[in-house]
C-alpha cells in the first residue's frame, strides 16, 4: 500500500519522493566506502548513514548499524541543541563522538550537515563511522571514558566553509595512526555533502514543499503501519531475563538483563527498568542505545519490510529508561565495547513476546560481534598497525517457518560484513588457519538454529591479541519446545598446545610466531519440539555436515535407516 499524500501532493510523488530518500543514503553509504581508508568502514562497513528532519526526527537511516536508530537522531539533537537556530550556517559541518550523546564508544565520528533550500535549513544529512583507532588504552577492559581516547566536543569540524585546523591537529596528535584517521574524517565528509546534493535535486526537480510534504506522509504511513500491527498483539504484561558473563573487571560476576513489555490497545511499553546498573568495566552504553534497543525490537517485530526506516515507525512505542542502567549509563562510564550488552536486550524483549506472538518471534542468536583484534609491528613495511578482525558471524534464531540463518554478523550490527580471508593475508602478518561451519552448534527445534563460525588465526611476527568476546555461558535459547543453541568460546594455542580460558575475554595476549587464536561463534536458538522436525530435514543436515549422527540422534531421537 503507498503512502497516503496529502491534498497537494499527489501519491505519485510520495513514491518517488519515498524511493528516493532511501537512494540518497544508499549513495552515501557506497561514496563512504569507496573513500574510507581503514577496512573497518570499506569492508567491514562498519558505519551508518541517514537524513533527518530541521528537529532531528528520523527521516531515512541507511542499513548500517541498527542500534544508531536512536544515536544518530539524538547526536543530530544534540548539535541543533548546541549551536541554536541561529548558529548554523550554510556550508558548516558539525562533528562529535560523545560517548553520551551518540549512545556508543568513542570510535564513533558523527559529521552531520545542514541542507539548506532558499536560505532556510531543510534537513540534515548525517554519517557515523567507526575510526579503527581513537587513541587511548590498546586492548586493556577499561573503566572510566577518560581511558579510551579523544573526546571530541560538539564543534564544528568545518564552519562557512573553513576546515577548523586546530581540530584537525588535536585529532592527529591523539591517534596512532593520524593519516588514516583524518582520510577517514575526509571520507565522511564526502558522504555528508552527497546527501546534501542529491536531497537539493530532489527538492529542485519536484518543489521543495512537495518533497517535505511528502516525507511527512512517508512517516505518518509508517505510524498507521506500526500501529496496526501491534493492535494485533494481544493486551498484557510479558516478561524475559537472560544475563551476561561480567564486566571484564569483577570477573565471574553476571549481568543480568530483565525486561517488561506492556501491551494496552495497540500501545506498547518497553520497560528496560529491570537492566543492571551500570558496570565498572567497558561494557556500558548511553540513554540513546538503550531507547534504540526498545525500537530495533519494535521495529523488527511490526514494520520489519517498511522502508525507509524513520521515526514514523516510533510514534506508538514508550520506553522506559532509567539513567544508570548498562544501557543508559552516567558519565564516567566506561562504553568502549558499548555493542555487546544492547543485541542481547534485543532479543531478550523479543523473548518476551514469544508466547503471545510466535510467528513473528525467533529464537536467541549467537549475540556477539566476537571481533579479534591485533596490534604490532608489520615486519614488512616497519611500521605499526591495528588488524580489527570481524565481525564474526554466528547463528540466529530459527522462526516459525525457517530455520535460522548459519554464520551471520550479530544484530546490533545489521549491514556489517566480516573480514575476508584474503584481505586480512594481505594486509598483515597473519595467516587465516581455518574458517568454517561450526557443527552442531545450532539449536535443535522443528526449525534448527543456524550454525555458527570457527575462525582460527596464526600469528606469522610478534602481535598482541585482545578480543571481547561476551555470552559464553548464557547459550542463545531456543523457543516453544526447542533446544539452545551452543554459546560462543575462545581459545588460545601456545607453547605447541591449546589453552581453555575461563571467559571468552583475552586482553593484551602477545602470540609469537606459529601462535594462535581460536574464536568458536555460538548458534541460534530452535524453533518448536525438535521432535517433530522432518526426517528429511535432519538427513539432510547429517549430509552438509551441519550435525553429527550422534547428535541427530541424542538431539531429534533420529534412528538411521
Amino acid at each position: 500500500m503507498l503512502p497516503a499524500a496529502s491534498a497537494d501532493v499527489s501519491p505519485v510523488i510520495v513514491e518517488i519522493v519515498r524511493n528516493g530518500i532511501i537512494s540518497l543514503t544508499e549513495e552515501m553509504k557506497i561514496n563512504l566506502m569507496r573513500t574510507a581508508y581503514n577496512m573497518i568502514i570499506y569492508e567491514a562497513l562498519d558505519f551508518t548513514v541517514g537524513l533527518y528532519s530541521t528537529t532531528g526526527e528520523t527521516v531515512s537511516i541507511g542499513l548500517g548499524l541498527p542500534s544508531f536508530v536512536r544515536g544518530m537522531s539524538e547526536t543530530v539533537k544534540a548539535k541543533i541543541a548546541h549551536f541554536g537556530p541561529d548558529g548554523i550556517h550554510p556550508g558548516d559541518v558539525l562533528v562529535t563522538n560523545d560517548a553520551y550523546v551518540t549512545g556508543s564508544h568513542l570510535n564513533h565520528i558523527t559529521l552531520t550537515k545542514p541542507i539548506f533550500w532558499n536560505g532556510q535549513i531543510v534537513a540534515y544529512a548525517c554519517c557515523m563511522a567507526h575510526w579503527v583507532d581513537i587513541g587511548g588504552a590498546k586492548g586493556d577492559i577499561t573503566s572510566d571514558i577518560f581511558s579510551e581516547g579523544l573526546q571530541v566536543p560538539i564543534c564544528k569540524y568545518i564552519s562557512n566553509g573553513q576546515v577548523n585546523e586546530l581540530l584537525v591537529d588535536i585529532i592527529r596528535m591523539n591517534v596512532r595512526m593520524p593519516d588514516l584517521a583524518i582520510g577517514d574524517l575526509r571520507a565522511q565528509l564526502s558522504a555528508v555533502e552527497t546527501g546534501e546534493r542529491r536531497m537539493l535535486e530532489m527538492m529542485t526537480r519536484y518543489g521543495g514543499d512537495s518533497v517535505l510534504q511528502s516525507i511527512d506522509a512517508i512517516m505518518d504511513h509508517s505510524d498507521r503501519t506500526a500501529r496496526a500491527r501491534a493492535a494485533e498483539i494481544p493486551d498484557g504484561i510479558y516478561e524475559a531475563e537472560s544475563f551476561m558473563d561480567d564486566d571484564g573487571i569483577s570477573k565471574g560476576v553476571p549481568i543480568p538483563i530483565r525486561v517488561k513489555v506492556i501491551v494496552k490497545k495497540g500501545e506498547v511499553t518497553i520497560d528496560l527498568s529491570g537492566l543492571s546498573p551500570q558496570v565498572r568495566g567497558y561494557y556500558n552504553s548511553a540513554g540513546a542505545t538503550g531507547i534504540a534497543c526498545a525500537q530495533v525490537a519494535y521495529k523488527c517485530l511490526t514494520t520489519p519490510e517498511v522502508y525507509p526506516v524513520n521515526d514514523g515507525a516510533f510514534r506508538n512505542l514508550k520506553v522506559i529508561c532509567p539513567e544508570g542502567t548498562v544501557v543508559s549509563a552516567k558519565r564516567p562510564a566506561a562504553m568502549r565495547w558499548w555493542m555487546a550488552i544492547p543485541m542481547t536486550v534485543v532479543d531478550t524483549i523479543i523473548k518476551a513476546l514469544a508466547p503471545v506472538i510466535p510467528q513473528r518471534a525467533a529464537g536467541g542468536h549467537h549475540s556477539d560481534l566476537a571481533v579479534i583484534e591485533f596490534r604490532g609491528i608489520d615486519p614488512q613495511t616497519g611500521r605499526y598497525f591495528v588488524a580489527a578482525i570481524g565481525p564474526t558471524g554466528g547463528g540466529w534464531g530459527a522462526k516459525a517457518q525457517e530455520d535460522g540463518h548459519p554464520v551471520t554478523v550479530a544484530s546490533n550490527d545489521g549491514d556489517t560484513h566480516n573480514s575476508p580471508t584474503e584481505r586480512i593475508e594481505a594486509k598483515y602478518p597473519l595467516l587465516v588457519e581455518r574458517y568454517s561451519l561450526r557443527e552442531n552448534s545450532g539449536g535443535a527445534g522443528q526449525y534448527r538454529g543456524g550454525l555458527g563460525a570457527d575462525i582460527i588465526i596464526q600469528a606469522l611476527s610478534p602481535v598482541e591479541v585482545s578480543t571481547p568476546v561476551e555470552r559464553t555461558r548464557c547459550k542463545p535459547w531456543g523457543i516453544l519446545g526447542a533446544a539452545d543453541a551452543m554459546a560462543n568460546r575462545v581459545t588460545l594455542y601456545r607453547n605447541s598446545e591449546w589453552q581453555e580460558l575461563d571467559s571468552g575475554k583475552v586482553a593484551n595476549v602477545l602470540l609469537n610466531p606459529g601462535d594462535k587464536i581460536r574464536v568458536e561463534t555460538g548458534g541460534g536458538g530452535g524453533f518448536g519440539d525438535p521432535r517433530t522436525r522432518a526426517h528429511e530435514a535432519i538427513e539432510a543436515d547429517i549430509r552438509n555436515g551441519y550435525i553429527s549422527l550422534s547428535h541427530a540422534m541424542e538431539a531429534y531421537g533420529y534412528q538411521p535407516g
